[in-house]
């Protein structure tokens, strides 16, 4: 809701634009006309027109992204026309001439008193011809919205952002509409600078068209729309984003990262007001139990609850494990009890054994229940992994939050829930865990390379030449070279709905990514057998960069089903090729995380 009025106020801020001003005659030639019949129409008209306009260019957009090289290629001409228009107004003069003739004609037949009775057509058809003029000039905003549609695909909701940013602009001129000439008389000094924001928005849209059809940094067009956003929205958008609710924050404060300690001896936060989210749903679904026989949600009456739901191969997950266990260790005495719900991703953690050693492995000592038919998840009406539910003494869900970090927050809640039961001597300060491995804290920076699923059902930015072939063994050759984020497959391999398969020996993958760690889900032979493998970075052994699971010359075993961390640089740097090859058949690659 908060960014439909943003997008909405940014509209209304274009009236002090001189972007604006080449499409205020065509809205001021119907200031003598009625306002409901005329000018109603004519911006009803030009909002439908950019709508339409700038909903088309999103797809393109998202054409870049999502579809193959030719649908691609056929995006970035489509966006490369939108800038030619932006940087020569001759051809959008020329794209919207019929449009606006046709309605400058209805509307000369009306005066002319050939048409007895007022119509909305005309001024409707002149808004479209007038909305094709100004959805061009809408360079910053255009820009910004086709960002987010290029970066995560079109959607319902980037027609929503462009349908308010059209309502909030249109608002504006309404208001020049009914108030007369003056707003454009005052501006009118400002029409040769608008000429030129025009050409330098145009110039922006090809430099960025010519980024992605090159492959750059893929982070570009974000750093170019927020570069070209004007001074006024930029602010506003600013102003709003501290207003946010604190739960949305997602940002990583040095306490939380686990990596410095938390003074102890700072002073107690106040209490939260924590409102009644519902009742403790039944753990009744659950098929195992792990470190615990079967809780019941009476057993746990009285008892401060911290609900995890958790899979063993989610890096987010493990990340947050150190917290867990520090606080199980530091509260049990005080009342609080917690609990892991293992709710598996992949086929194979389902099986109770995998999950059994895999509690082992990472050493939980709390109670975790066995979830794999999702009976407890659908109770919670649950979300994602990770997320946390805490739950007080008589059985009620007090505070829920998803993601790791935040850990600060959690704890405080915890320790006030437990001393509103009435328990004695809960013990005070932060816990400040330190995690190794697989569970250690992600990097300051964030990511720039998002999870990447190897099964066909869920794959993308797959980039070997002749595409996937599903669930059958095919000969994959590498790709002459790859873009951030995509992914290509060379030697013998069986795609399969979640996971790929290497049939043979020496087959091999390889990811262009921007992240500081890279991790794989992994898993043996069908047999069993462990697998050897060896990682390339940038075509070279990764020494001091190397992950938890490998050696510096990049050598490791696939010796059981789950994540391997394979690179932990000492920070993100730039793009990086990264290759793993299988010295033995069977192995099997589900997907790629990053931190």
């Amino acid at each position: 809701m908060l960014v439909l009025i943003v997008a909405y106020l940014g509209g209304v801020l274009t009236i002090l634009s001189p972007c604006i001003l080449p499409v205020l005659p065509f809205v001021f030639a119907r200031a003598d006309r009625p306002f409901r019949s005329h000018g109603l129409p004519l911006l009803f008209g030009m909002a439908l027109a950019f709508a339409a306009i700038a909903t088309l260019a999103a797809v393109g957009g998202g054409w870049v992204v999502e579809l193959n090289e030719y649908g691609r290629y056929a995006a970035i001409a489509l966006l490369a026309v939108f800038g030619v228009t932006l940087l020569f107004p001759t051809v959008a003069d020329r794209l919207s001439r019929p449009l606006v003739a046709l309605g400058i004609r209805l509307s000369d037949s009306q005066a002319d008193g050939t048409s007895t009775r007022p119509s909305v057509f005309s001024p409707l058809l002149l808004g479209v011809g007038t909305g094709l003029l100004w959805a061009p000039c809408a360079g910053p905003i255009l820009g910004l919205i086709l960002t987010g549609a290029a970066l995560n695909g079109a959607s319902v909701g980037t027609s929503l952002l462009l349908l308010a940013y059209a309502a909030g602009a249109c608002t504006s001129l309404a208001a020049a509409l009914l108030f007369g000439g003056r707003v454009f008389a005052a501006l009118k000094g400002s029409l040769h600078t608008g000429e030129w924001i025009r050409r330098g928005a145009g110039a922006a849209v090809l430099v960025g068209v010519t980024a992605i059809a090159l492959g750059l940094d893929t982070g570009l067009l974000a750093r170019l729309s927020v570069g070209t956003t004007s001074a006024l929205e930029q602010a506003l958008v600013e102003k709003i984003e501290r207003q946010k609710p604190q739960p949305a924050d997602t940002s990583l404060r040095p306490e939380e990262t686990g990596l410095i300690p938390t003074a102890a001896a700072r002073e107690p936060a106040p209490a939260r007001m924590l409102g009644i989210e519902g009742v403790f749903p039944s753990l009744a679904g659950a098929t195992g139990w792990i470190n615990s026989a079967p809780l019941t949600t009476e057993d746990l009456r009285g008892k401060v609850v911290l609900v995890d739901f958790w899979t063993y191969s989610c890096i987010n997950c493990l990340r947050t494990l150190p917290y867990l266990r520090a606080w199980s260790e530091k509260y049990k005495d005080a009342g609080l009890v917690v609990i892991g719900v293992h709710a598996p991703e992949f086929a194979f953690e389902k099986r109770p054994a995998n999950v059994r050693w895999a509690a082992k492995d990472l050493r939980i000592d709390f109670p975790v229940a066995i979830d794999n038919d999702f009976a407890i998840w659908r109770g919670f009406d649950n979300q994602a992994w990770p997320a946390f539910y805490v739950i007080d003494a008589e059985g009620r869900i007090r505070h829920h939050q998803f993601g790791e970090n935040r850990y600060e927050k959690l704890e405080r809640i915890i320790q006030q829930l437990l001393a509103e039961a009435g328990r004695s001597h809960v013990p005070a300060g932060l816990v400040a865990p330190q995690g190794e491995g697989v569970q250690a804290a992600p990097g300051a920076s964030p990511a720039l390379s998002g999870e990447t699923y190897l099964g066909y059902e869920r794959t993308h930015g797959f980039a070997s030449p002749g595409g996937i072939a599903n669930d059958r063994a095919n000969a994959y050759q590498a790709a002459a070279s790859l873009r951030t984020n995509h992914w290509a497959l060379a030697g013998d391999w069986t795609v399969e709905r979640e996971r790929v398969v290497a049939n043979r020996a020496n087959g091999r993958i390889a990811l262009r990514f921007h992240a500081r760690d890279l991790h794989l889900v992994l898993g043996p032979s069908a047999d069993g057998k462990p697998v050897r493998f060896k990682v390339l970075v940038d075509g070279k052994p990764p020494l001091t960069d190397h992950g938890f699971d490998i050696d510096a010359q990049g050598n490791g075993t696939i010796d059981g089903q789950r994540l391997y961390q394979l690179v932990r640089q000492a920070s993100p740097g730039n793009d990086r090729l990264f290759e793993i090859e299988f010295l033995d058949a069977g192995a099997q690659a589900y997907a790629f995380t990053f931190g």
